[in-house]
C-alpha cells in the first residue's frame, strides 16, 4: 500500500462523536511507553502526524486520521504507566471500552508490545479482554532495533508460550522498528488486503 494522504480528522472522548461514515477503522493501542506515536508516524511516513513525547501517556483521546481517503487509523490512549491520576485513567478506560464495544466500523485492532521485555501481565490481561469480547486484533512488537535478533525471537517465543496456556493459537503478529521502518510494508499490506476484501464483499 502506498500512502498518498494522511490527515487528522478529530479527537474526542465520546464514541458517539466519532466520524459518521462506514469507512473501515484500524485501532492502535498499547502500554503508554510502547512507542505508539513513533510507529504511526513511521507507517504513514510523516514526522509529526501523531504527537510524540518524552512523557508516556501523551495520547488522552480517541484520535482519528483518514488515510488515502478510504480508511481510518485510530490512535487510542495507552494503558499502564501514564502519569495521570487514577480518576483520569478510569475515564480513559471507560471510553476505550466503549470504543471497542460500540464502534461497528472497527475492522481490527493492533496491540503494541515492546519486544525488549518478557511477557507483561498488563499486556496479557488486555489481550485476554480483547479475546473474551471477540474483538479482532493482531500484535505489533515494537522497538526491534533495540535488541539482537536472537533476543527478539526468545522474547516473542516467551509470549507465545504464555498465550498458548489460554489461547488456541497465537494471534498474527508483526515485528517493527520505527527507527528503521522495519515491518512497515507488512503492516500496510495486511491492512490493504483486508480493505480489498471488504470492498468486494
Amino acid at each position: 500500500m502506498k500512502i498518498t494522504s494522511a490527515e487528522f480528522v478529530i479527537s474526542n472522548s465520546d464514541v458517539a462523536k466519532c466520524p459518521d461514515n462506514k469507512l473501515p477503522e484500524y485501532a492502535f493501542i498499547g502500554r503508554s511507553n510502547v512507542g505508539k506515536s513513533s510507529l504511526i508516524n513511521m507507517l504513514m511516513q510523516r514526522k509529526n502526524l501523531a504527537k510524540t513525547s518524552g512523557r508516556p501517556g501523551k495520547t488522552q483521546l480517541i484520535n482519528h486520521f483518514i488515510i488515502n481517503d478510504n480508511w481510518y487509523l485510530v490512535d487510542l490512549p495507552g494503558y499502564g504507566y501514564a502519569r495521570v491520576s487514577k480518576s483520569a485513567k478510569k475515564v480513559f478506560q471507560k471510553f476505550i471500552t466503549q470504543y471497542f464495544a460500540k464502534r461497528e466500523q472497527l475492522v481490527s485492532a493492533f496491540v503494541l508490545i515492546d519486544c525488549r521485555h518478557e511477557p507483561q501481565n498488563m499486556d496479557l490481561d488486555f489481550m485476554r479482554w480483547m479475546g473474551e469480547n471477540q474483538i479482532p486484533f493482531s500484535i505489533i512488537f515494537t522497538k526491534a532495533d533495540k535488541l539482537k535478533p536472537n533476543a527478539i525471537t526468545r522474547n516473542i517465543e516467551a509470549y507465545q508460550q504464555k498465550m498458548l496456556e489460554t489461547w488456541d493459537e497465537m494471534p498474527l503478529y508483526f515485528i517493527t522498528s520505527s527507527g528503521k521502518s522495519l515491518g512497515r510494508d507488512e503492516v500496510l499490506e495486511y491492512i490493504d488486503t483486508i480493505n480489498k476484501e471488504l470492498s468486494t464483499s
